[in-house]
């Protein structure tokens, strides 16, 4: 068994919806970044690519390529996933963490669940999503950014 770590963080910006975890959210803001700039994927892509000693999601999915641009979040990590089983490992568990001072995501966990498990043929019982608040502090507090977290935990296939 291996356990993996990914991090990301977003700028936030004027318009929406909020792509987090797979699903369009209403909001009056937008994450910025090069592909379609979903915190959250990014960071369970990360955390996938770490535990299986893989390169990170910058290095396989550099800003520097045209192909990368609005490019959908949920493709990325479906072909992370693609090379993590293809070394020999699957998924135990993903538990996550978001910190957006708003919208409050507590009503769109359920969704974001099913899509996560959906891009990687999982059950939802396999993914948690847990969501904080940035108590008003900060960049997440202030609004001008949003963070995702996420520990996965992978087993060998033999």
């Amino acid at each position: 068994m291996r356990i993996g770590l990914g991090e990301d963080t977003h700028r936030l910006t004027g318009g929406g919806p909020l792509r987090l975890g797979g699903v369009d959210i209403a909001h009056d803001r937008h994450t910025v970044g090069h592909s379609d700039a979903d915190v959250l994927l990014h960071a369970v892509t990360d955390a996938l690519l770490g535990a299986a000693g893989l390169a990170d999601i910058g290095q396989l999915f550099p800003n520097t390529e045209a192909e990368n641009r609005g490019r959908d979040s949920g493709e990325i990590l479906r072909l992370a996933y693609e090379q993590v089983t293809s070394a020999g490992y699957q998924i135990v568990n993903l538990d996550c963490v978001v910190a957006a001072q708003q919208p409050q995501l507590a009503p769109h966990k359920v969704r974001i669940r099913r899509r996560i498990a959906e891009i990687l043929s999982l059950t939802v019982d396999q993914i948690n999503v847990k969501a904080k608040t940035g108590e008003g502090v900060g960049p997440v507090g202030e609004q001008l950014a949003i963070e995702a977290r996420c520990v996965v935990l992978v087993d060998d296939k033999a």
